[in-house]
């Protein structure tokens, strides 16, 4: 072929080509054809190479750990890419394969000599006497090694940790978790911050008082402007929940006729049933009190003494890990009574109670009391209540009903027995009572008066005239929303919160540093005693010169501090 011949055909080729291009863009950019899902997060981040970003040193690991669960996910995403718990089946040793015999799936898991109610499905505790933190640090690296493995699938480059705990944990503990995340996730990074802090993040405030009920204990702190300002502590709790509901499971299984000794109720059989049809009743309407084991348990009968007799409800219960496979019928409305003894005690005189085991609206109660008045009335207007036993049906609702019973009957004052002084102070009490009340009868007769056009009342105590346009500028505010929180000051009231994690996956994807910021190389070199002393460090951007020639990074801290945890 000639050289011009050449020319030809490479000019042809050439102009298909360019042809071709066109239409393929076309083609690539119309809706049918198939797309990547990115879930909130550019393809760039999780594809692309680490010179593909302007920002890959910030890209970021949402983690929350728990006593009992570990959340872990990406910012910017509204749930997180997994929850696992701890279980005994994450525990198997190799070589047991119990898991895949088709009857150990049928047969009950007694617990260990020793142990008490579900200790097996616990990662810690904070009573370190009870707990070897090996075991621990083993657990938590097994977990997170099936978190990056199967369900981050990330490339080698290390990432950042946002690390959600709860406040007040111990340093040794701490130190385990941490262990664990610069040796085998070898982050960079990590910085720390409070569950509660998170949750209010979470629920759209910056003051709020969060009501975490837990598994081991129901933990109670009032945050003010996103910093801790008190907090409180009780047992009553999921795990007091579960063993109530497991005694009422186990007293029902007695009256059943093919019962054996020692066949009680499996603790994944109470979770089961605690999460299917476990309720929380309404506070009820009279003062009188109802026994733990009422002969009339019905809410109705509560409530109107004089209805009609009709039977219970019942709910039938599976067993199918009992030796035989059987069912028990209990009354629906037992059900609700481990909510009522675990959480409330209404049967119990508040004197009994240690200061770790109050029930949960005198709690909540007494927290507020401890605040000053501008914290108190910010605070009682966005209680959050979280955590998982927050998700019982009627839990909420009661705990609100119950703690605006308590400051109509106690008020805000903080002293609990005058001694011989209490006539006194009744007295003084009803004068008070009756003043308000005679105040507020005669501005009620004033504005009577004031509506007469013949009234004798002066211009200035007469009601103000309706203003067309402030009541249409009132009518356009209730359209785009409810009033602000600002003006229902001072009155019970609760917010949702959509938790910990998400709160986390928000600050995360905001750039907003924390207070505690670890870094990998001062703490392989001097652990959490490198932290300094103070709670607080500053979090401005700073630039300051080290030497010729070295210059800080913007940001950098020349120490860092452990925060509420110090």
């Amino acid at each position: 072929m000639s050289a011009s011949g050449e020319r030809k055909v490479s000019a042809s080729l050439g102009r298909s080509v360019r042809g071709a291009a066109p239409r393929l863009a076309d083609l690539a950019s119309t809706p049918e054809a198939p797309r990547t899902p990115t879930l909130g997060r550019s393809v760039s981040s999780l594809f692309g190479s680490p010179g593909g970003s302007f920002r890959t040193d910030d890209d970021y690991v949402v983690i929350e750990v728990g006593s009992r669960f570990v959340r872990a996910g990406f910012p910017g995403e509204s749930t997180p890419r997994c929850t696992l718990a701890y279980d005994p089946d994450n525990q198997r040793r190799v070589g047991d394969y119990r898991q895949w015999d088709p009857q150990g799936a049928q047969k009950r898991q007694n617990p260990r000599k020793g142990q008490e109610w579900g200790q097996e499905y616990e990662l810690y505790r904070m009573d370190l006497s009870q707990i070897d933190l090996g075991v621990v640090e083993d657990k938590f690296e097994r977990i997170m090694r099936e978190v990056y493995n199967k369900y981050f699938v990330l490339d080698t480059k290390p990432r950042r940790i946002l690390l959600a705990l709860p406040p007040k944990m111990p340093h040794p503990l701490m130190s385990t978790l941490l262990d664990v995340l610069f040796g085998s996730v070898q982050a960079p990074s990590i910085t720390l911050m409070s569950s509660p802090v998170l949750s209010t993040v979470a629920a759209g405030l910056r003051s709020a008082l969060v009501v975490d009920i837990g598994w081991a204990e129901t933990l109670v702190t009032a945050v003010c402007e996103y910093r801790e300002v008190h907090e409180e502590r009780t047992v009553r709790a999921g795990k007091l929940l579960s063993e109530e509901m497991a005694k009422v499971l186990n007293a029902a299984l007695d009256e059943h006729a093919g019962y054996h000794e020692g066949d009680d109720i499996s603790f994944e059989e109470v979770e089961e049933v605690l999460s299917r049809v476990g309720w929380c009743k309404s506070k009820p309407r009279s003062n009188r009190r109802t026994l733990y084991f009422p002969a009339r348990t019905s809410p109705i009968l509560e409530e109107f003494e004089d209805a009609v007799e009709t039977p219970e409800p019942t709910i039938t219960i599976p067993l199918p890990k009992a030796t035989p496979p059987s069912e028990i019928t209990v009354p629906f409305a037992t059900l609700a009574k481990p909510a009522e003894y675990a959480l409330f005690a209404t049967e119990t005189a508040l004197n009994e109670f240690d200061d770790d085991e109050l029930p949960l609206h005198h709690l909540i109660y007494r927290a507020l009391l401890s605040l000053p008045m501008d914290v108190r009335r910010v605070c009682m207007s966005r209680i959050v209540i979280t955590g998982g036993v927050s998700a019982l049906p009627g839990l909420k609702s009661r705990i609100l009903a119950e703690l605006e019973a308590l400051v109509h009957a106690k008020g805000w004052d903080a002293v609990r027995n005058y001694g011989t002084a209490s006539a006194r102070h009744e007295q003084i009490l009803r004068q008070k009572r009756e003043a308000l009340e005679l105040q507020r009868q005669e501005s009620e007769d004033k504005m009577t008066e004031s509506l007469d056009p013949d009234s004798p009342l002066p211009a200035g105590l007469r009601a103000h005239e309706e203003d067309n346009i402030d009541a249409k500028l009132a009518h356009v505010a209730l359209r785009n929303g409810p009033p602000p929180v600002s003006l229902t000051g001072g009155i019970v009231r609760g917010v949702e919160t959509l938790g910990p994690w998400a709160g986390a996956s928000l600050v995360a994807q905001q750039r907003i540093r924390g207070i505690v910021e670890i870094d990998r190389e001062r703490y392989l070199q001097h652990g959490l005693q490198g932290a300094s002393k103070e709670k607080e460090v500053s979090v401005v951007a700073q630039r300051q010169s080290m030497g010729p020639n070295v210059v800080r990074g913007a940001g950098e801290r020349a120490s860092w501090t452990l925060g509420v945890w110090a």
